[in-house]
C-alpha cells in the first residue's frame, strides 16, 4: 500500500515547490485539501492524523499548532518550519551533516527541516569544528544573500508584482543581529559561541551565496586553506548533492554567482585564500528552494519512507 502524504501549507512558496516534486510519483498517494478547507483546523487535523508523513510548511506558530493536532502516533513529520531546528526531541534534517545522520532520519518520527542559509553555514563549519580546525569558540561572522523568494509571497510579489519596479535591488536585513536562523547555525555547527549573521536579500529570484571569512592567526597551527579543503573534501566524500572544489577548481573564480545551482538540489562549497596575508574565505552557492528548502524536505521524505 502507497504511504500518503500530506502537506499542510502546500499554496505557500516552499508548499508549491514540494507539491510539485510530489505530484508526478507514483510511489506515493498526495493528500490534499481544497481551497475552502486548507485553513480549517478541523480538516487540518483530520488530514494530518490521516496520512503517513506530513510536511509542514507553515509559519512556526501554525506549525506548533499543527503537531499538537497530531492524535495518531504512527504519524511522523517533517516541518519546514524554524519552529522545532533547535528542539532535542526532533531529528536535525540534514543528511550529510554526519555519517550517522541519514540513518537517524529514516527512523525519526519527527524530523525538522534546515532552514535555507543555516544549511551553507553548517555544512562548511561543522566538519572544520569537529576536525579541530576552527575552535569552536571562534568569533565568527556570517555572511549570505538570498534571492527574493527567501522571503516567502511577500518577496516575490515585491519583485514580481505591480509595484516590481520600486523593489530595492539588495537590501541588508537583520541589522539587530536576532535572526531565527543564528541559533540554528550555532546549535548544528557545533559552536559554542553565537556567530554574527548578517542575512541580505538581491533583485534575483532564487539563490544563495554565503560566506564566512576567516583569519589564519586566529586558527590551530597548521589549520590552512589546504588542510581545511581536505578536509571537508573528506567529509563529503561520497555525498552526491555536495562538491567541493578543489583548489584547481576554486583559484581561478574571481566571483561566485549565487544563481548557479539554481532548479538543483546540489550544494557547491569551496575554500579561497590570500596565504600572504593568511586570510581564508568559505563560501556555499545552492538553490534556497532546492537544497535549501523543498530539496531537503523531499530528501527526507524518501529517507523516512525507505527504499520501494
Amino acid at each position: 500500500m502507497k504511504p500518503t502524504v500530506f502537506i499542510d501549507g502546500d499554496q505557500g512558496t516552499t508548499g508549491l515547490q514540494i507539491l510539485s516534486r510530489l505530484d508526478r510519483r507514483s510511489d506515493i498517494s498526495l493528500l490534499t485539501l481544497p481551497g475552502e478547507r486548507r485553513k480549517d483546523p478541523h480538516w487540518r487535523a483530520q488530514a494530518i492524523n490521516g496520512c503517513d508523513v506530513a510536511i509542514l510548511c507553515l509559519p512556526d506558530a501554525a506549525a506548533r499548532q499543527a503537531v499538537a493536532a497530531v492524535t495518531r502516533g504512527q504519524v511522523r513529520i517533517i516541518d519546514a518550519s524554524s519552529a522545532h531546528r533547535t528542539d532535542p526531541g526532533w531529528t536535525y534534517g540534514f543528511p550529510e551533516m554526519e555519517p550517522a545522520q541519514s540513518a537517524r532520519i529514516a527512523t525519526a518520527s519527527r524530523v525538522s527541516n534546515p532552514g535555507c542559509y543555516p544549511t551553507g553555514a553548517i555544512a562548511l563549519l561543522r566538519p572544520l569544528v569537529a576536525c579541530g580546525l576552527v575552535p569552536a569558540d571562534h568569533p565568527l561572522t556570517v555572511h549570505a544573500v538570498s534571492g527574493y523568494s527567501g522571503r516567502g509571497r511577500e518577496g516575490v510579489a515585491a519583485h514580481e508584482g505591480a509595484a516590481a519596479a520600486d523593489a530595492p535591488a539588495f537590501l541588508v536585513y537583520g541589522l539587530g543581529l536576532s535572526h531565527k536562523h543564528t541559533p540554528e547555525i550555532q546549535a548544528h555547527a557545533g559552536l559554542t559561541q553565537r556567530p554574527v549573521f548578517v542575512p541580505a536579500y538581491g533583485a534575483f529570484r532564487q539563490g544563495i551565496v554565503l560566506t564566512i571569512a576567516l583569519h589564519g592567526r586566529l586558527l590551530p597551527d597548521g589549520a590552512d586553506a589546504g588542510r581545511l579543503r581536505d578536509c571537508l573534501q573528506s567529509h563529503y566524500a561520497g555525498a552526491p548533492l555536495i562538491e567541493v572544489l578543489s583548489r584547481a577548481q576554486s583559484d581561478p573564480l574571481d566571483h561566485l554567482d549565487p544563481q548557479a545551482l539554481n532548479g538543483s538540489d546540489r550544494l557547491r562549497l569551496a575554500v579561497f585564500a590570500n596565504p600572504r596575508e593568511n586570510q581564508i574565505l568559505l563560501a556555499a552557492v545552492f538553490d534556497n528552494l532546492g537544497k535549501g528548502a523543498s530539496g531537503a524536505a523531499v530528501q527526507n521524505l524518501d529517507l523516512m519512507l525507505g527504499p520501494r
